[in-house]
């Protein structure tokens, strides 16, 4: 009797042991596999270097030859000739150093940005600058497929907006826009700052929006701007940044050069790379300009960063509705709102300050302009603004000689009046 109860205790033991092994055995394959996924990515974007440049701010910017950047793993572009400059540019462009006295009062808002790696080195003539993926950079991501894309309701939708969805998508905006027309780009100068972010899964950004379709599956949209996010770089650092889709974030598209697509023919400028000097609050501002643009003749969207540096193209190919034209530009702010039951986040928006604050204090977007049919920058029409919580996050727009069109925005995110 003792000896078949000691049996049955040395099965259950066995049968236990056994359990332990299977889930250790499956918890070792699941990281394997995750290993060599990750690896096998990082393999595909990390292209062979003809000159690897260190970064002061911990980036490794590899020089890679243009006809060998990520853009050729997309199988319509195998055979594709690099167009290296646009046929045409927008005409009417303002003078970027046209600034009144008393708004570059204490200034340096015309100075120029530089990029932090340029302090160690420059890429050589017919390569590209790329910053280096790092494994650690995918695993933050909550999954290898998901690595280097936006989720999926990242644009404001003004007017119909449902405040119930607002909530829901965690993403709050205080933009300006225009709709009802046919756009063939746009353009902006947005003041550079390093907002402060709250958790590690937000982020806040300032950027301009080409879109084209409907809010629905099908929209496309080309974005280029600036932001800070912990969870897509790894750190606060304040990072240029472009961003595409032809699915509304779904499938397609992606940040920066983190997939096929965007052709880059520039040996300057890295995308997701650090930008400096940031402003100050009372103190001196800095800004940057960006150009999007389609190509008349070949249909291209180009991508323009200052007064001269033609960075690269997006394909028309990739796009539906933004092979022909936009229907809509954006221009402004986004940060990510992840505070659960209706509490808000400390995340900054802009400087973190309300748009009343004004010049030095508050974060802005001067001389912004659409291109026309005809392929001329003109001030926008029927300019409108939209924010879901003007408590938050506020935007106030305005005119003069020197700024054209202009607007304020931004806002501390958290405080007495957005709890």
């Amino acid at each position: 009797m003792g000896y078949g109860c000691c049996s049955t205790m040395v099965l259950v033991f066995c049968i236990w042991g056994m359990f332990l092994i299977s889930v250790s055995s499956a918890s070792r394959l699941g990281a394997s596999r995750q290993k060599f996924e990750v690896n096998k990515h990082l393999n595909r974007l990390n292209k062979h270097p003809v000159k690897t440049i260190q970064s002061p701010d911990g980036d490794i910017i590899d020089c890679v030859h243009i006809s060998n950047q990520p853009a050729f793993d997309h199988p319509f572009l195998k055979d594709h000739k690099i167009q290296m400059r646009p046929n045409f540019h927008p005409e009417g462009l303002f003078d970027e150093n046209k600034l009144s006295e008393k708004q570059n009062e204490g200034s340096n808002a015309a100075s120029s940005i530089t990029q932090l790696w340029h302090a160690n080195g420059k890429c050589p003539e017919d390569t590209i600058p790329i910053r280096r993926t790092k494994e650690d950079d995918v695993l933050r991501a909550s999954s290898v497929k998901r690595y280097g894309r936006k989720t999926h309701r990242s644009i404001p939708k003004p007017r119909s907006a449902d405040p119930d969805i607002i909530n829901q998508s965690g993403h709050q905006h205080a933009i300006a826009y225009v709709e009802g027309d046919k756009y063939y780009g746009a353009k902006a100068t947005i003041n550079v700052w390093e907002p402060k972010i709250q958790q590690l899964n937000e982020f806040s950004l300032s950027q301009l929006w080409v879109l084209g379709g409907s809010f629905g599956q099908d929209l496309n949209s080309i974005e280029a701007g600036w932001q800070v996010s912990p969870d897509l770089y790894g750190d606060n650092n304040t990072r240029l940044f472009t961003y595409w889709t032809s699915d509304a974030y779904q499938a397609t598209g992606c940040y920066n050069l983190l997939c096929s697509g965007f052709i880059q023919v520039n040996n300057n400028i890295a995308m997701g790379a650090s930008i400096s000097p940031i402003s100050g609050y009372q103190n001196s501002q800095y800004d940057i300009s960006i150009t999007i643009w389609k190509d008349p003749k070949e249909g291209h969207w180009w991508m323009q960063f200052g007064n001269d540096l033609v960075l690269g193209y997006w394909p028309s190919f990739l796009f539906s509705y933004l092979a022909d034209s936009a229907s809509m530009i954006e221009w402004g702010g986004e940060v990510v709102n992840s505070e659960p039951n209706g509490q808000h986040t400390s995340t900054q928006m802009g400087s973190g300050q309300f748009p009343e604050q004004g010049f030095g204090k508050a974060s802005y977007f001067r001389n912004i302009q659409v291109v026309d049919s005809s392929n001329n920058l003109k001030s926008p029409k029927g300019l409108g603004t939209f924010t879901e919580q003007s408590n938050c996050y506020d935007v106030e727009t305005g005119s003069n000689d020197n700024w054209g069109h202009y607007f304020y925005y931004g806002g501390p995110g958290k405080n007495p009046n957005c709890p």
